[in-house]
């Protein structure tokens, strides 16, 4: 017998501005009694769901559950930029683009596959533009060291053959209204997501066919003669597999612990302007979306819908062992995000903040996911590694895969990696990691 008592719940720091101004159209239900099933699913994001959807395709007569902690779209999911990337970049080293020819390549088909995965899914569903749009995105360069990685990056993907298009400060000042932007570098195959809305949709389009039950958290996990039983606050399942889904918190079921890096990452949206003459002399055309060209600077979206536009902005990160931050860390950051925007686009100053957040990101030292079979029945597919909107629907899909012993050269190519590596105990791990943040946050300068 194995019996898992989870140690903490997820919670979510501040409100995300994705979740707050998007729809609310799905209505979910709280699990009560005990409930029996083929496959468990823990976690209701991008891994949960995308692993839900691959069964589907695999075993379409199964009865599949998904237990969710908080309400869909709202944890961790709903908390990120909303970019869905194509062309690799690595977070944890602070460069777009890492390793050797090879296995670039290999991380640029996963990360396709993904995407193909996720549009075959929003086309199903009926998302719309605002919701799904392949629209690519920039690198977007604020300093001589920006334009510098940006050159960079653009030689590797001209060595890869891949599409990418130079823009100059003025082409940049045309697309944003800004000139604060040295110049951009922009690739066609990443798609803008509404994360929360994503989310919302995908799950109310497997509703038919998956039972999903919102603020169930799973509080201990047992496996007992051969089947696991999940149990929630008000009721259990029971199924003789399990994937979890739940990203950097396995390791508050009792996994990989010691070998995973929490990183939060702090975010803020505007209240809504006016999109035509104001908005569009302020902060230039209805809508773009910018990375950083030094990875620690800062991630900007403007979105606009029904006249009225907003701006996201996302920078700075911190190490920490806790779930939670405090009022006075959120608040800081806020006021970190003010200065970015506002060197950004004076025009703006007048327009307040109207949503601030926090989105935890899960990393390892040597750059893999966590992912397999942990015990008998039961499946991994977390870590994201910074790219969790892409990386947590691949692990989602190769979980699905894999537990229904599904053989493919793509599935063995995913699972052709380390375990995680071990951090240095607390608290040096606590302290180095904050010091090579914020010397990387130094480093970037203008770009964050």
């Amino acid at each position: 017998m194995i019996t898992r008592s989870v140690k903490r719940l997820p919670v979510e720091n501040g409100v995300s501005g994705w979740e707050a101004i998007g729809q609310r159209s799905f209505q979910t239900r709280s699990l009560e009694g005990n409930v029996t099933a083929d496959w468990l699913i823990i976690g209701a994001g991008f891994a949960g769901l995308s692993a839900a959807r691959r069964l589907l395709e695999l075993r379409p007569e199964d009865k599949i559950v998904i237990l969710e902690a908080s309400h869909v779209g709202k944890g961790t999911s709903g908390r990120n930029s909303g970019f869905m990337i194509d062309v690799p970049h690595n977070l944890s080293s602070s460069e777009y683009s890492s390793g050797g020819a090879d296995s670039t390549r290999l991380e640029m088909a996963q990360n396709r596959s993904a995407i193909g995965f996720a549009t075959r899914a929003a086309e199903e569903y009926g998302m719309s533009r605002e919701t799904f749009d392949p629209s690519g995105k920039i690198n977007a360069a604020a300093t001589a060291r920006g334009l510098g990685l940006n050159r960079s990056f653009g030689e590797s993907l001209k060595s890869a053959g891949e599409k990418h298009v130079f823009l100059d400060a003025a082409e940049m000042r045309d697309i944003t209204g800004s000139d604060y932007y040295l110049g951009g570098l922009f690739t066609p195959g990443a798609v803008l997501i509404q994360p929360a809305d994503y989310i919302r949709e995908f799950a109310a389009g497997l509703s038919p066919k998956v039972d999903i039950f919102a603020q169930s958290p799973v509080t201990s996990l047992e496996r007992r003669s051969g089947v696991w039983t999940a149990v929630s606050t008000r009721g259990k399942v029971t199924a003789p597999k399990v994937i979890l889904g739940v990203n950097g918190h396995i390791d508050d079921f009792g996994y990989y612990g010691g070998r995973l890096m929490h990183i939060f990452a702090y975010a803020s949206m505007t209240a809504p302007f006016p999109a035509e003459d104001f908005g569009r002399k302020a902060s230039g055309r209805d809508r773009w979306a910018l990375l950083p060209a030094d990875a620690m600077g800062a991630t900007v979206r403007k979105i606009t819908t029904g006249g009225q536009s907003r701006i996201a902005i996302r920078t700075k990160y911190t190490y920490e062992t806790a779930v939670e931050v405090t009022e006075r860390r959120m608040a800081r950051m806020a006021r970190e995000h003010r200065t970015s925007l506002d060197a950004r686009f004076p025009g703006l100053k007048g327009i307040a903040f109207e949503h601030s957040w926090a989105g935890r990101i899960c990393l390892t030292l040597n750059h893999v996911p966590a992912s397999g079979e942990i015990e008998e029945g039961l499946y991994s597919a977390c870590v994201e590694n910074g790219l969790g909107t892409v990386k947590s629907t691949l692990a989602g899909m190769m979980a699905a895969e894999l537990a229904t012993g599904t053989t493919s050269r793509h599935l063995e190519q995913y699972m052709d990696h380390p375990e995680p590596s071990r951090l240095p105990p607390e608290p040096l791990a606590w302290l180095g990691i904050n010091s090579v943040i914020r010397l990387q946050e130094l480093r970037a300068g203008r770009e964050g």
